[in-house]
């Protein structure tokens, strides 16, 4: 074995480390709010991989998280009763929008979205109340559908303006987090459709060594960790983790898109 493999297998193990890291803090996030896994993922490894690689590696941990998520609960049939135009909304919106990850400049949308994240989250820890009548619901979630769809095309990225629809939408916590996997589960297959359609979902896309494999562990034993740490909460001490934890997402996708761009 020469130097150069050596070297091949160290930064490979680097990589791996980083990756599991990166999906082990992305799903404790998620695990405790409800949401987080992409947009931290996408935005931590932004720094060491092509946001079309690091949107490869978060479909198979993106969809089994949110799967486990949406399956976890009581109230799934009722949600998809009420949210299936949110849903075919955001199929459509994903599969056509005129831009994506391959492009669109992210730093751009980064820090557009994160801005608009905080700004809604600050308006949630203030109490300022948020409510989508139900007359026209259908309607109104339909398009909400669409610009997440768009969004998620160019950014990777899943929550905004779902996120914000649903909480708005007067659910429980268990609702609230059961929504957002439904909502996230189906942004997941849409997201891989595009990159499939596009050519960016091939073997050729993922990191050296394998280390991509180990996200999927780390993902799930994040997730677990910060399930039962939600299930200590309240319905007030959770709403105010919530909005910090949307303060926080938005934050630093602002922080790290103004990073990178100075950077680059």
């Amino acid at each position: 074995m020469n130097l150069h493999n050596i070297a091949g297998m160290g930064h490979d193990a680097l990589l791996a480390a980083i990756v599991a890291a990166v999906f082990l803090l992305a799903g404790l996030v998620k695990g405790v709010v409800g949401l987080g896994l992409p947009t931290l993922s996408m935005g931590l490894l932004a720094g060491v991989m092509p946001p079309a690689q690091a949107a490869v590696i978060l479909i198979l941990p993106s969809f089994l998280t949110n799967a486990w998520q949406m399956w976890d609960g009581a109230a799934l049939g009722r949600l998809l009763r009420r949210l299936w135009p949110l849903q075919l909304g955001v199929a459509a919106g994903t599969l056509w929008a005129p831009v994506s990850l391959v492009t669109l400049n992210a730093n751009v949308a980064s820090a557009g979205l994160g801005a608009a994240l905080m700004a809604y989250a600050v308006l949630g820890l203030v109490a300022v109340p948020l409510a989508v009548p139900r007359r026209g619901e259908r309607v109104s979630s339909l398009a909400i559908g669409l610009i997440t769809g768009a969004i998620t095309s160019a950014t990777g990225v899943f929550v905004f303006p779902a996120v914000p629809y649903l909480q708005a939408l007067a659910l429980r916590k268990d609702e609230l987090v059961q929504a957002l996997g439904l909502s996230f589960t189906v942004s997941t297959v849409a997201l891989f459709g595009r990159l499939v359609l596009e050519g960016s979902f091939s073997a050729a896309a993922l990191p050296g060594g394998w280390g991509w494999l180990v996200a999927l562990p780390a993902a799930l034993l994040g997730m677990a960790a910060g399930q039962v740490l939600r299930g200590r909460l309240d319905e007030k001490t959770f709403k105010r983790l919530f909005f910090a934890g949307l303060l926080a997402i938005g934050l630093y996708m602002v922080i790290g898109s103004a990073i990178r761009w100075l950077a680059g």
